[in-house]
């Protein structure tokens, strides 16, 4: 089976090197146990394929999204073992059925038009707050520079349709975080690029643990909004190389 559009095989083996690579930074992490978890990224149409060659997607569903096969173990990961996918969910190309989460990532990519990439773990600390029901607060610094407030927490959602991916869009819309807690179940992230939604998740098991250390020796105490503002806006307009 190859259904990928002649012009998009070379995005396409690029996207499935990089999304295997980063199902080891999810290992190397810590964030995800045995076959847990999954990292996919978008590959977006080529102009041509894109409308009848107009140019202009159709909500996105020219574009394809490359993700991790169901089932398989870390250590057993390759490139051409990553599944391709159309935004409707169907596999395009690969020899393994993708991951059980793939309609909920599809769903995202289609009413998320600048995500790049979506990532799932059940991460030890974010997923207790996620059991908890509760959203994780912004108390620290480092949590106003990456996620420019609380961490919120989304619905509970069944696994296997596209009803988490509807949860994580509607609580990610108009929120200026890129992880969502979802209810009883785990983390997604989401990220220009699938590398950008890999980080938000390392980020948000950072500061779960931190604010869940900190509520151990006390009641922690949010920042200001507008000290909240201040730091998201200088993150993410100064730190770094540019």
């Amino acid at each position: 089976m190859n259904k990928v559009p002649e012009g998009m095989r070379e995005a396409v083996q690029r996207a499935r090197a990089e999304v295997c690579g980063l199902h080891a930074a999810l290992v190397s992490n810590g964030l995800v146990a045995w076959t847990s978890g999954n990292v996919s990224a978008r590959v977006p149409a080529v102009k041509g394929d894109r409308d009848g060659g107009t140019g202009r997607r159709a909500a996105g569903r020219a574009d394809l999204m490359v993700i991790k096969p169901s089932g398989i173990e870390y250590p057993d990961l390759t490139p051409g073992s990553m599944v391709v996918c159309d935004l409707d969910g169907a596999r395009v190309d690969g020899a393994y059925q993708p991951s059980s989460d793939t309609a909920s990532h599809a769903y995202v990519y289609r009413h998320m038009p600048r995500v790049g990439g979506v990532v799932h773990t059940h991460s030890t600390y974010a997923t207790a707050w996620a059991a908890r029901g509760e959203a994780i607060p912004c108390v620290i610094t480092a949590m106003a520079d990456e996620f420019g407030g609380e961490i919120p927490l989304g619905p509970f959602a069944l696994i296997g349709g596209d009803e988490i991916g509807r949860g994580v869009v509607a609580t990610l819309t108009g929120h200026r975080s890129p992880a969502v807690l979802m209810r009883n179940h785990g983390v997604f992230t989401v990220g220009p690029t699938a590398r950008a939604a890999v980080k938000a998740a390392v980020m948000c098991e950072d500061a779960a643990r931190t604010v869940h250390l900190a509520r151990m020796l006390g009641e922690p105490q949010p920042l200001p909004a507008d000290q909240v503002d201040a730091l998201h806006r200088r993150y993410t307009t100064e730190y770094g190389q540019r």
